[in-house]
Formats: structure tokens, C-alpha cells, sequence
């Protein structure tokens, strides 16, 4: 992916991976790594960081045999091989099999990248029961079996998880509220990411996935993200997990004015780059039925829309105003210090949430009432649309 899509000319951690690279490189030759989730599109790029610098021992484990299959391909295809061990295994965290596998294998740095990770998960109770479970619920249960066993615990978290609007965010504020309390127990420190241009399932890679199938694009007009690439998202993680301190969260220093982008910025970057002008139209059934027409002149149907959909806002942030920052220990990396702080609220939450997957009847109000047991101030607005609503 070439940086100018997203409005950059340069690597966002270019200095701190310049600077720290040969520390980099003695701490991972002489250390074993176990990457949970490691074949998504964070995964692997956390993967190929740690990979290229021959790390005593990297295993990889995810639920996705397909991905894991294409990740060694990958790293196989590019780098080649390393004098370590490496080796993938098809685990889901949850199961008996994952935690025989730490059993026999003692890890220094621990990097836990599933999760759900999309807004648009918020449609229904059902697949929220599954979003806590995933990026709440298998967080804890992976420090607990980590106990005074790593040097690090990394579990990646979202810049959504400041002052949150929708239940994903939310979900990984709660996650970092529980690493904090078992963070006398687990040492662990954790990245608040920008989204990742054109990852697996963005609404990016769903512009290149349009135009290999001949259809319009969409995106909403009103709303500005900050983005990373792949190689900096691998980067955030390995040196939050190797650099930072118990209890801390890395996030890039961006801000609205220089960084943010919005969607269709992109969009017409994304197109122009690739030799079609734009076209904007009315409707998406325009966009739909003109298509064939359109392309054939070299102009790409364009339907862009104002936001209107539960869960997002016009911008998002890295931080609050409630939270103590260092933005001088990096040039472009700040942090979000965190004090161990033991919160009741969080048992109460596990013990209200075990009632509600128990019962038989659930609704969307009820997750959103128990996110609010520790989340008070949560302000989550429902628009009774989401983005399985759009095109």
C-alpha cells in the first residue's frame, strides 16, 4: 500500500524503529514469542516484525487454517527462514488443546491480536455475546494462565476505547480496565491503534475488492479516521511489548489536523491511483445500475453518504482528558500511564454477564446496561441502523 493513499509521505515510527532496532534485534534473537490471532491482518504483520529479526522461538497460533497457511507462504516467499524455531498451530484460545500447549512451553512475550474488531458487530445480542467473550472475556482468561510465567502480556486495543460511542471500543476499554487489575499478577502493556489502511475487512480493502468485481463505491463523507499501514501496526505492538512498561498503552502522537483523513479522500485517491476519475452519484441504486456504463469510460460510480449509523463518530481519540500521558519518552509514540487499581465493578460485571449468556431471553439494551456497570459515563447512542444497512 502506497503511503500517499492515506495522505503521507514517510513510516509513522521511522525514528523509533531506526533508533531501537539493534535492541530490537539482540531482545528477539535471544527470546520465544507465542502470537495469538497471529494470522489476521495485525497478526501477521506483528508476525513478519518479529520473524526478520530470528527470534529464538515464534509460534503462531490462530483459528483460521487458511490464513496461517498463507502467512507461511509469505514469510517463506520473503524473508525465507531463521535459525529458530517457528512453527503455526490451528488453536482456538478458548480450547483444551491451546492450554496443553502452554503447558509444555514457557514464552518471554505473549501477544494476544484476536478479536472482533468491527463496528458493524453491533447489529444484533448474539454476535455482542460473542464480541465479549473474544475480546474480553479470552483476554483474562489468557493472563490467567500466564501468571508470573512471561515477561510481557500484549493484548491490542483500539482508539475507539477512548471515550467510546459504540460497543466495540467499549469492549476493549473494559479489556483494558481488566488487564489493569491483574497487572501485578501478569505484567502487560497494550497499543490503541489507528484503523489499518486497506486490513482484511475494512471499508479500504472493500474498495479494492469493488473494483476487482466491478462495483460502485461507497463511504460516508462526514466522518475522519487517523490510519496506519500494515508494517506499522507490527511495529506499535512489538515495541509496546518489548519497550513498555507494565501497565502501559502505546498510541501513534497524531492529531486531527495533520493526520485525519476522511474516507473519501481516500476513495478518490484510491481511484485516481488507479487511473479512473470518480463519479458521484445521487443514490445507490444509480450506482448500481451505472456501473457497467461508467467503467467503460474510465469513471467509477461513487455513492457518498452522510454518516447515519449506531456506533460512529466524527473522529475518533487516543486518549481522554481523565488520563496521564508521556509524549516525551518517543518522538511519535505517546503513552497512557496507568496506575494498578483494583475496581469491585469488574466482578460485578463477569457475574451479570454469566446471567445474561444463561438466559433466554437477551436484547442489545441488556449489553449495553452491563458494559455501563464499569463504563458509567459509556454514551452510547442507538440509531436502529447499522452499517449491514449500507451498501
Amino acid at each position: 500500500m502506497k503511503l500517499n493513499l492515506i495522505g503521507r509521505k514517510k513510516l509513522f515510527f521511522e525514528k523509533e524503529v531506526s533508533e531501537f532496532d539493534k535492541e530490537l534485534k539482540e531482545i528477539i534473537k535471544e527470546s520465544s514469542f507465542l502470537i495469538v490471532g497471529g494470522a489476521g491482518s495485525i497478526g501477521q504483520s506483528v508476525v513478519k516484525e518479529i520473524f526478520k529479526r530470528s527470534p529464538k522461538i515464534l509460534h503462531v497460533v490462530d483459528i483460521s487454517e487458511n490464513n496461517l497457511v498463507e502467512l507461511v507462504r509469505d514469510l517463506r516467499s520473503s524473508i525465507g527462514y531463521i535459525p529458530g524455531e517457528f512453527k503455526t498451530y490451528v488453536l482456538d484460545l478458548g480450547s483444551v488443546e491451546f492450554e496443553m500447549l502452554l503447558s509444555i512451553h514457557n514464552y518471554d512475550y505473549v501477544f494476544n491480536l484476536s478479536a472482533l474488531k468491527h463496528v458493524r458487530s453491533e447489529k444484533d445480542p448474539f454476535t455482542l455475546l460473542r464480541m465479549i467473550r473474544v475480546n474480553i472475556l479470552n483476554s483474562i482468561h489468557l493472563m490467567d494462565l500466564l501468571q508470573d510465567r512471561v515477561k510481557k502480556f500484549f493484548s491490542v486495543s483500539t482508539d475507539k476505547a477512548s471515550n467510546p460511542v459504540n460497543m466495540m471500543g467499549a469492549s476493549k476499554k473494559i479489556m483494558e480496565l481488566f488487564m489493569m487489575d491483574k497487572s501485578k499478577e501478569c505484567p502487560l502493556s497494550s497499543a490503541r491503534f489507528a484503523n489499518v489502511a486497506f486490513s482484511d475487512g475494512s471499508l479500504l480493502y472493500g474498495f479494492t475488492q469493488r473494483l476487482n468485481k466491478n462495483q460502485p463505491i461507497s463511504a460516508p463523507n462526514d466522518v475522519k479516521r487517523f490510519f496506519i499501514n500494515s508494517q506499522e501496526s507490527g511495529e506499535l505492538c512489538l515495541l509496546s511489548s518489548v519497550f513498555g512498561k507494565n501497565r502501559e498503552i502505546f498510541f501513534p502522537k497524531m492529531n486531527l489536523e495533520n493526520h485525519a483523513i476522511k474516507f473519501t479522500e481516500i476513495a478518490v485517491n484510491f481511484l485516481e491511483e488507479k487511473g479512473y476519475e470518480p463519479f458521484l452519484c445521487e443514490t445507490e441504486e444509480e450506482a448500481r445500475k451505472r456501473s457497467k456504463e461508467l467503467i467503460k469510460k474510465s469513471k467509477w460510480p461513487c455513492y457518498f453518504f452522510s454518516s447515519d449509523t449506531t456506533g460512529e463518530k466524527p473522529y475518533e481519540e487516543f486518549y481522554s482528558d481523565k488520563e496521564d500521558l508521556d509524549l516525551k519518552r518517543f518522538p511519535n509514540i505517546g503513552i497512557v500511564l496507568n496506575k494498578y487499581e483494583k475496581n469491585p465493578n469488574l466482578k460485578v460485571f463477569l457475574n451479570e454477564f454469566n446471567s445474561i449468556a444463561n438466559s433466554n431471553k437477551i436484547t442489545k439494551q441488556d449489553l449495553v446496561d452491563l458494559f455501563k456497570i464499569v463504563l458509567p459515563g459509556f454514551n452510547h447512542e442507538e440509531k436502529n441502523k447499522n452499517l449491514d444497512d449500507k451498501m
